[in-house]
Order: structure tokens, then sequence, then C-alpha cells
């Protein structure tokens, strides 16, 4: 796998499939975390998912494109917690050593009900 499925099969394994243990093997040893919400580590990651998951059960992460350059992967997703939620626009970028992640990035917008143009944000 290479890093860019590994990030997408992380992704998708944690959120869609709702399975934050299986999706953490894909971790480092060491699990570096940017979002000041979450803690770093392995174990921090799946109860971060385990609770996220567990307060919206019908969450789903649509990812719309990914960009990677060496060991750094960018997704840009489209985040919904229930269906006929906006959602939010996130861009998540993450670092990986060996094939297996070890450092997290994220921003997130919520999608507006008007825009000032007729761009989505997908």
């Amino acid at each position: 796998m290479d890093n860019r499925q590994t990030v997408t099969h992380f992704l998708t394994r944690a959120f869609n499939e709702k399975q934050p243990v299986e999706a953490a093997q894909l971790l480092g040893s060491t699990y570096v975390q940017h979002n000041p919400q979450a803690p770093d580590g392995a174990a921090a990651f799946v109860a971060f998912i385990e609770g996220f998951t567990a307060s919206f059960p019908e969450v789903t992460l649509d990812i719309k494109r990914t960009v990677a350059d060496g060991d750094l992967v960018a997704v840009h997703s489209h985040l919904t917690l229930r269906p006929g939620d906006r959602g939010s626009a996130v861009m998540d970028i993450f670092r990986l050593e060996d094939g297996r992640i070890v450092e997290h990035w994220d921003v997130l917008q919520e999608v507006p009900e008007h825009a000032a143009n007729d761009n989505t944000m997908f």
C-alpha cells in the first residue's frame, strides 16, 4: 500500500466503517496529534473516534481528493454528522514514516447555507 492508500484506508476504517481499532493498526509507534481536541497516541485516537462515532453514529467522511508528496498526504473531504447535514469541509494532513501514520494536522470549515459565489467547497 502506498502512503495515499494507507491514509485513505485509515480514514475509511475509522469514520465510515467505525472500526478505529483496525484503523489504528496503520499508526506508527508514535502518533503526534495537532488537533487541539485530540490527545497523542494510538490508544487516544481509538478512544477519541469511539466517542465521536458514539455521539454521531451516522457520521460519514466523503473523501473528495488526495495529494501525496513524499511522506505527506493531504486529504480534502466532506464530513457530515447525519443525513441532510450540510457538514464541514475538512483538510487533513498526515505524515508517514515507513508506511505508518505518525503525525496529523486538520482544519474544518462548516459548509454555509449561502455562499458569495456559485462554487462549491468541493
